[in-house]
């Protein structure tokens, strides 16, 4: 790899862009594809290097005979958890078994602890100011655990104003009904308080810590799979 394309790569990373290296087998071109460039490449291989991305997987495909191979270099997946409570006990390890890099969030630090939390990164910040500087992406699943509006709300309201890919909060649909009246009084719409996933899970009638951790994973899984198969059906962007 020369040496340009390596600084560019790395750049990439460090600046947490999704990108594809894609090399051709048989002579060992090299193009470094995002969203907004090809990398000079032929538009064919930036369309697969584009889809691959979007599949989140590295491959070898056939590229009009040629042999070519995709490397994918995606952010990481990230959760973030507000509420250092027993549902999040059980939903942090699922999620890192699953791929995430997981954050709890909660201010209240005889919750948040090291114990409760084994090999979890912790955070005894505010919510908002945890999530400011957490900086959520498209890769990041944002789910709020505590029932406290103070600790919630003031997550959400990050949250919605992210590209985080999925936001979901516990509590009833009567406790989900008053969340919204309050967004909204705060000067979030309809469209973007729409993106708030409430009552939080898949129901699957969860009613145990675990059951209801299994509900918010399942439906994290199901929201960012069908946002790629969407993304996959639209057709990348050439």
């Amino acid at each position: 790899m020369k040496s340009e394309l390596l600084k560019a790569l790395n750049l990439g990373r460090t600046e947490g862009r999704p990108v594809a290296l894609a090399t051709l087998l048989d002579d060992g071109g090299q193009w470094l594809i995002d969203e907004s460039s090809d990398g000079g490449g032929p538009e064919v291989i930036a369309l697969l290097a584009r889809t691959a991305i979007v599949e989140d997987r590295s491959q070898v495909v056939d590229c009009e005979g040629a042999t070519l191979f995709i490397q994918v270099h995606n952010p990481p997946l990230r959760m973030v958890v507000v509420g250092a409570v027993h549902i999040a006990q059980a939903l942090s390890p699922m999620a890192a078994r699953t791929g995430y890099r997981v954050t709890v969030i909660d201010p209240r630090g005889a919750f948040a602890t090291e114990e409760r939390f084994p090999g979890v990164d912790i955070s005894n910040e505010w919510p908002d100011e945890a999530l400011r500087r957490i900086r959520p992406d498209g890769r990041t699943a944002v789910v709020t655990l505590t029932h406290d509006p103070k600790l919630d709300d003031a997550a959400l309201q990050v949250a919605l104003s992210s590209d985080a890919f999925y936001i979901g909060s516990l509590g009833s649909k009567k406790t989900h009904r008053a969340r919204l009246n309050r967004l909204e009084r705060l000067g979030f719409d309809k469209t973007a308080c729409d993106r708030i996933h409430g009552p939080v899970g898949l129901h699957i009638g969860a009613e145990s810590p675990a059951e209801i951790a299994v509900a918010i994973l399942a439906e994290i899984t199901q929201t960012r799979h069908m946002a790629a198969k969407l993304a996959l059906s639209q057709g990348p962007t050439v």
